[in-house]
Parts: structure tokens; sequence; C-alpha cells
């Protein structure tokens, strides 16, 4: 495993800067997603850790030595891109075997090695398919497998669900996250711009924006501790609730957020706020109500299991206490959580 600090980490493209000054300590072991709107550096800031792009100031240390200039081969890193890259003339076996063999690895090493990865992942009766042969979950997995057969100190993920479609990449997840559980002398570090893979895999998040990082911690920090507005309305699905206007001022700020889940449906009058029902969205388990109260738009209010409310409907609405969230003109918080009065 490796521990990779980032110092002052810049990257520019002539003119265009792209990676703005960044500062992050990833610990030995420790799984940590990049995650943020397209465009906001994730992948590059990947591919500066990995080598395959130079840093144009800074400096990139894993266990204290700075490897700026040492090549990726040399870095202990293994990468699993969001394209396959699997080579189509060979089969599983040749595909999981291919990084070793260039290394000089013995015959038996090798093959204990890509069966052992095979097994891992589920794929050990695939070996002697070609890649044609293989769904894209499949060829994830041996994309992931190759990778792993290498002995890396540090895993790079580029986005590699993106190209699945739904139910594949719940089944992949899982299979990165026994992934990780397995191998917890790997440092991994995954780059998604789906909050939910970021909320379900990491040890901790590094939210970007702009090239600059916005907030580090984990999971539940930054869901309920975000450290502005940017990072309040990234996390979580879906999105927190933000209300300005009167709806602000009435609680001494200039945005009050407020999450969907943290609404309840109150008698007629008892509410903090009245609306109408102008949209429900079923989604068995749960009920998303979209709600008019005179906003610029409706707010959210989940709903566990089956909601009669008919759309028309006007309803009275009361956030919870201790969930109110306050934020002043700059998108700092003023006081989060606030109680609801």
């Amino acid at each position: 495993m490796a521990n990779i600090q980032l110092r002052n980490v810049t990257k520019s493209y002539g003119s265009v800067t792209v990676i703005k000054g960044i500062d992050l300590e990833i610990r030995r072991g420790e799984f940590m997603v990049f995650v943020g709107p397209s465009g906001c550096g994730k992948s590059t800031l990947l591919r500066l850790i990995s080598g395959l792009e130079s840093i144009s100031t800074g400096d990139l240390y894993f266990d204290g030595e700075r490897v700026n200039n040492v090549i990726p081969s040399k870095r202990g890193i293994a990468m699993v891109f969001q394209s396959y890259a699997l080579y189509p003339h060979m089969n599983v076996y040749e595909n999981m075997a291919f990084g070793m063999k260039l290394g000089g690895a013995g015959k038996g090493e090798l093959d204990q090695r890509v069966r052992q990865s095979a097994k891992l992942l589920q794929i050990d009766h695939l070996l002697d398919r070609l890649p044609k042969q293989l769904s894209g979950g499949q060829r994830q997995r041996v994309a992931i497998g190759r990778a792993i057969t290498r002995d890396p100190r540090v895993f790079l993920f580029d986005e590699p669900l993106s190209n699945l479609d739904a139910a594949l990449r719940v089944a992949t997840r899982l299979e990165i996250a026994k992934l990780h559980h397995d191998m917890r002398d790997v440092t991994m570090i995954y780059v998604t711009h789906d909050q939910v893979e970021a909320m379900t895999l990491a040890d901790r998040i590094c939210v970007l924006r702009d090239g600059r990082v916005e907030q580090v911690g984990t999971p539940t920090e930054l869901y309920e501790r975000p450290d502005n507005i940017f990072v309040a309305g990234f996390i979580g699905s879906p999105k927190m609730n933000f209300l300005e206007g009167e709806f602000a001022a009435a609680q001494g700020c200039s945005t009050l957020g407020v999450r969907s889940e943290h609404i309840d449906i109150v008698p007629q009058g008892a509410g903090m706020w009245t609306g109408t029902v102008v949209h429900a969205e079923d989604l068995g388990s749960d009920n998303y109500l979209f709600v008019d109260i005179g906003a610029k738009e409706p707010i959210i209010v989940r709903q566990p299991g089956k909601v009669t409310i008919p759309e028309g409907a006007t309803i009275s609405l009361q956030p919870r206490p201790g969930m109110l969230y306050r934020f002043d003109d700059t998108g700092r918080p003023v006081q989060a959580p606030l109680a609801a009065e």
C-alpha cells in the first residue's frame, strides 16, 4: 500500500489551469473517491497521480518519496479505465496475464496470480472466453482482474461503471466494494461523477469543483456537515432543497437548505409551510412529492412506503428539529443545522 500526498499541485494546458493548487493526503489502504461535476478536474487529477500527465507545479509523494518524474510503470500503480481496453484477440486468461508477462514473471507465479484474481472476481469460469463473448460487467471485471495480477500498491479507477446499465452498475459496484474489503493492503482511488457511487464505496470523499477541493471527509461528514452550499447540493439524492427570499430571511440567512427526508407532512395549518402537490414519483419503497410552496421551484418531500396524496392536494409541511441548514451570501454555513421552529 502507499500513502499519497499532493502538495500545492497544479496542472495547466497552455494558459488554461485545470488543477488549481490541490493539497490532499490519501492514507495507506484507504478507498478515496474523487467526485464532482463534469469538467471539475477529477480525471485529470487521477492521471497526475498515475503519471500519465505531468504536474505543472507542486509535488506528489508516494510514501514520502517525490515521484513527479517517476514513470508510470515504476510507481506501483494499476489503472482501470472507463473503456475496458481489453485485447480482442486474447482470451480472458491472456488479457489478465499480459502485464505480468511483459514484466517477466515466471510461468508458475503468473498462472497462480491470474487464477487467484479470477476466483476473487468470480470470473474463473470465463478464462477461455474472448472479450466479445462477455457481458459489459464481465469485461469490466476482467479489466479489474488484469490490474490485480500486477500486485499494485495503488489502484486507480477512472469512472469504471459509466458504460454499464443500471443493474450491472449495482452488481459491479458490489464487486469493487468486496475487492476493497479483500485487499486492505492496497490504496484505492476512484473517480466518478455519480455521488451515489461515492457515498456507497468511499472511506473518504474528495469533492472537487473547478480544479479545487471543496471538502474532504467521510460520506456521513459530507452529508450531515457540508462545508458549503455546493457540497450540500451535490451530496445526497435527491439533492438538498434550497429556499431563498422570504423563506431564508425568516431564518436569518441568504439560503435555507433542508433535505427531502427531513420534511414531514403534518395536519393542515400546523406546519411551517403550506403548498400544493404538483407532481409525485412512486419509486416503490419511497415516494417523492414535489410541492409548490411559493418558492422559485417546488421542494421535494420524501415519504416512505405508499402515499395516497393526489396531485393538486394542499398539504402542510414541517421540517424536523435540527435539520435546517443556513448559508450566507457566499455559500458558507451560518449555523447548520438549525432547529426548525
